[in-house]
C-alpha cells in the first residue's frame, strides 16, 4: 500500500499535521488533477508538491527560477532522506550527464531545474525515458506576461506535457492577480477538471503600517525600539544596506547587512547568525528572504517603496509566519514617488540602447554570429560595464529587456564548489611527483583530506585546502590547473558568478528585434503596478483592504489594526455626499488637478476622508487618474 501523505509528512518533516489547504491540494495532485495553489508567503507551498512526489514514486520535475532556492531545497530534502538533484546552467557537462542519468535510471525523486534547461537537446532527448509522475512549477507567476516577474523560458514547460501528456501539473505561487491566475492555467495547458485552491491573502496577525518620515533613519530606530524581536530591513542599494546597518550598530542595535555581492561563506555566516537569533536585524536588498524558514520575524521594514504590490506583499509577508502579532512597515517620503517614476522610465530603454548592449555582449563573450544557442557563460557584469564604458542602470534594464524578449537568460549568482578527481593511476602519480616535487604538497594534502578523490569527483573548498597547505588560494589554483593540464587530476574551479545563456543564436545587432507591441504591453503592466503601489502609499484606506482588492478580494473587511484603521477609529464623521459634490465641482471646473491641489481647499480633518473617497470613486469609475492627476468622468453625477 502506498505511503499516505500524512505519514510522509510526519516521517520526513516531523510535523504532526498539515497547514490549511495543504491536504486538499496534495489530494488533488494524487488524484491526477492539474492543480493551481495560491498560498501566501510562508503558507507551505513546497510541501504541496514535495509530498506528492514521494507518494507517487518515480520522478517529479520541479521548475524553479532561482538557483540558490533550488540548491537550498535540494539540501533540505536530502537532510530529510529524500533523493533530490538540481540541474542548472553553470554545471560541468559531466555533472549534467550524471544527474540526467540518475533521473532516468536511478531513484531520483525530485529533479529541480531552471526553465532554460527545458530547451536543451540533452534533456529533451532523455525526457521520454524518465519515469515522470509529476511536473511542479514553482513561482508560477513567472509564466505570465501579466505578472511582475515574467520569464519567457517558463513558457517552454508546456512542451514537457507533449512528451508525458498524462502526467499532472501542480503550479504554486504566493502572488497572482486574477489575470495572472487565468494566464497560468492557459500557458500550462491545464486539462479539463483542473483544481484551483486559493488561501485568502488576508493576514490577521500582520499589521500593515505606513509611516511618513522626514528622516527615515530616525523613524527606523523608533520602529525597532517599539517592536521587539528580529527584523528584516529592506533597502534599495547594496551601499544603502551597509550604511543603515552601521548606523543601527552605532545606536546599539545588533545589525548586519546582506546582499548578492558578498562572498558565499559570508552570506551563509550572516544568514545563520540572524536565523539563530545571534543577530537581531538583517539589512538587505531584495536578495534576502526567498526560501528562508524563520517564523518569528516580528517586523519587516521597507526603507523605499517597492515597484509593485506583488513584491511588497511577498517581502512584507515574511513577518509573523508563526501567527503571532507582527508588523510590515513602509517608510515614505513625497520624493519616493519621483524616484519610482524615474526608475520606471529607466526600466524601458529605447531600442537603440538595447541593440548597443546586445552588440557589446557578443563582443565581450567572443561569440560569432550564428553561434551561442543555449550556451552558458560566466558573466561578470562589472567587468562588462568597465570594458565597454557602459552605465550600470541603463545596461541592467537593457539586459532585462533582452531577457523578457527571449534573447538571453541571466541567472542569479550562485556558489558552485570546486570539483577534483585524481585520474592518474598510482604508478603514474608517483613518477610525476618525482619530476615535479613542488606539487607534492598539494597532492598529499588532497589524498589526506579527500580520500575518495581516486574513485569519484570530490567537492573541495579551495580556501580551506590552501590554509591547510599554508599557501595562497592563487598558488593552490595555479598548481591544480597544472595538474589538470598534465592529466593527473580533473579539476573544475569554484565559481560564484551569474550565468548568461543565449536562448537564441546570436544575430547582428541590426537583425536583433523585439516585439514592440509586447514591449509596450509589459510597460503598461509595469506602470499599472507602480501606480497601484503609489496609491497604497498615498491612500488613507485600510492597508489590508487595498492589497486584498489588488489580488482579487474586493469585499474584504477592514483589518482594524493598520495605521489607517487606527486613525479612522479616532476620526470625526464627515458628510460623504457633501465631500463628493465638492470633489466633483473642483474637477469639473479644473480637470487634471494633482492630489495636493485637489485637496488644498479642504481643512486638514477632511483630507483623510477625501483620500478614502477618491479611492472609492476610482473603484466605481466616477473618476480616472492619469500620471498622478485626477479627472471627473462625464455623466457620473
Amino acid at each position: 500500500m502506498p505511503a499516505q501523505p500524512l505519514d510522509i509528512l510526519r516521517e520526513h518533516w516531523g510535523y504532526p499535521a498539515f497547514r490549511p489547504l495543504q491536504a486538499e491540494i496534495i489530494q488533488s495532485v494524487l488524484e491526477g488533477h492539474d492543480t493551481l495553489a495560491l498560498l501566501p508567503t510562508g503558507g507551505g507551498k513546497s510541501i504541496c508538491f514535495q509530498i506528492p512526489a514521494v507518494a507517487l514514486g518515480g520522478l517529479c520535475i520541479v521548475v524553479s527560477p532561482l538557483i540558490a532556492l533550488m540548491k537550498d531545497q535540494v539540501r533540505q530534502l536530502r537532510e530529510r532522506g529524500i533523493i533530490a538533484e538540481a540541474l542548472y546552467s553553470g554545471l560541468s557537462r559531466k555533472d549534467i550527464d550524471r544527474i540526467i542519468d540518475n533521473a532516468v535510471y536511478g531513484n531520483t525523486q525530485l529533479l529541480y531545474l531552471s526553465p532554460e534547461r527545458l530547451k536543451t537537446e540533452l534533456l529533451l532527448a532523455r525526457l521520454p525515458q524518465m519515469p515522470l509522475r509529476l511536473i511542479a512549477v514553482d513561482e508560477a507567476h513567472c509564466i505570465s506576461q501579466w505578472g511582475y516577474d515574467f520569464r519567457p523560458a517558463y513558457q517552454e514547460i508546456a512542451a514537457v506535457r507533449e512528451v508525458h501528456p498524462d502526467v499532472p501539473v501542480i503550479a504554486v505561487t504566493a502572488t497572482a492577480t486574477p489575470e495572472v491566475v487565468r494566464d497560468i492555467e492557459k500557458q500550462l495547458e491545464f486539462r479539463k477538471g483542473h483544481q484551483h485552491f486559493q488561501q485568502s491573502f488576508e493576514r490577521d496577525n500582520l499589521a500593515y503600517v505606513l509611516r511618513p518620515a522626514e528622516s527615515k533613519e530616525q523613524q527606523l530606530l523608533k520602529v525597532l525600539k517599539g517592536v521587539p524581536g528580529t527584523s528584516i530591513v529592506y533597502a534599495r542599494s547594496r551601499r544603502g544596506t551597509q550604511e543603515i546597518a552601521l548606523q543601527l550598530r552605532r545606536f546599539g542595535v545588533s545589525a548586519d547587512f546582506y546582499h548578492a555581492g558578498l562572498e558565499p561563506d559570508e552570506r551563509d555566516r550572516k544568514q545563520a547568525a540572524w536565523i539563530e537569533n545571534k543577530l537581531r536585524v538583517i539589512v538587505s536588498t531584495n536578495a534576502f528572504g526567498m526560501g528562508i524558514d524563520k517564523a518569528d520575524v516580528r517586523s519587516v521594514i521597507h526603507m523605499d517603496v517597492p515597484d509593485s504590490p506583488e513584491a511588497y506583499f511577498q517581502e512584507a509577508g515574511r513577518a509573523g509566519r508563526d501567527g503571532h502579532k507582527a508588523y510590515a512597515v513602509l517608510l515614505y517620503q513625497e520624493r519616493d514617488e519621483k524616484r519610482l517614476r524615474k526608475q520606471f522610465e529607466q526600466s524601458f530603454p529605447p531600442m537603440e540602447e538595447i541593440r548597443r548592449v546586445y552588440r557589446a555582449l557578443g563582443s565581450y563573450l567572443q561569440l560569432a554570429t550564428g553561434a551561442g544557442y543555449l550556451e552558458s557563460f560566466d558573466f561578470d557584469l562589472t567587468g562588462f560595464l568597465t570594458t565597454y564604458q557602459l552605465e550600470a542602470i541603463p545596461t541592467y534594464h537593457a539586459l532585462r529587456a533582452l531577457e523578457q524578449a527571449g534573447w538571453i537568460s541571466l541567472t542569479d549568482a550562485v556558489f558552485t564548489p570546486a570539483n577534483l578527481q585524481i585520474i592518474a593511476d598510482k604508478d603514474t602519480l608517483y613518477d610525476y611527483l618525482l619530476k615535479q616535487p613542488k606539487l607534492e604538497r598539494i597532492i598529499k594534502a588532497i589524498l589526506r583530506n579527500y580520500q575518495g578523490a581516486y574513485t569519484a569527483p570530490a567537492r573541495i573548498r579551495e580556501g580551506q585546502l590552501a590554509n591547510y597547505i599554508k599557501i595562497t588560494i592563487e598558488q593552490l589554483t595555479a598548481g591544480l590547473q597544472v595538474l589538470h593540464g598534465e592529466g593527473i587530476v580533473e579539476y573544475t574551479p569554484s565559481k560564484d558568478q551569474p550565468q548568461l545563456i543565449f536562448t537564441r543564436e546570436r544575430v547582428s545587432a541590426e537583425q536583433m528585434d523585439i516585439d514592440q507591441e509586447l514591449y509596450h504591453f509589459r510597460q503598461e503592466q509595469h506602470r499599472r503596478r507602480m501606480e497601484a503601489m503609489l496609491d497604497y502609499a498615498r491612500s488613507d484606506r485600510c492597508r489590508s483592504q487595498l492589497l486584498l482588492a489588488y489580488f482579487g478580494q474586493p469585499d474584504a473587511p477592514r483589518c482594524g489594526h493598520c495605521d489607517s484603521c487606527l486613525r479612522q477609529a479616532e476620526r470625526p464623521k464627515v458628510d460623504a455626499q457633501a465631500l463628493r459634490r465638492a470633489i466633483q465641482a473642483r474637477l469639473t471646473a479644473t480637470p487634471g488637478l494633482a492630489t495636493d491641489a485637489l485637496l488644498a481647499a479642504l481643512d486638514q480633518r477632511k483630507r483623510s476622508a477625501a483620500l478614502d473617497l477618491l479611492n472609492d470613486l476610482l473603484t466605481e469609475r466616477a473618476v480616472r487618474r492619469e500620471e498622478g492627476r485626477w479627472f471627473w468622468r462625464e455623466g457620473r453625477g
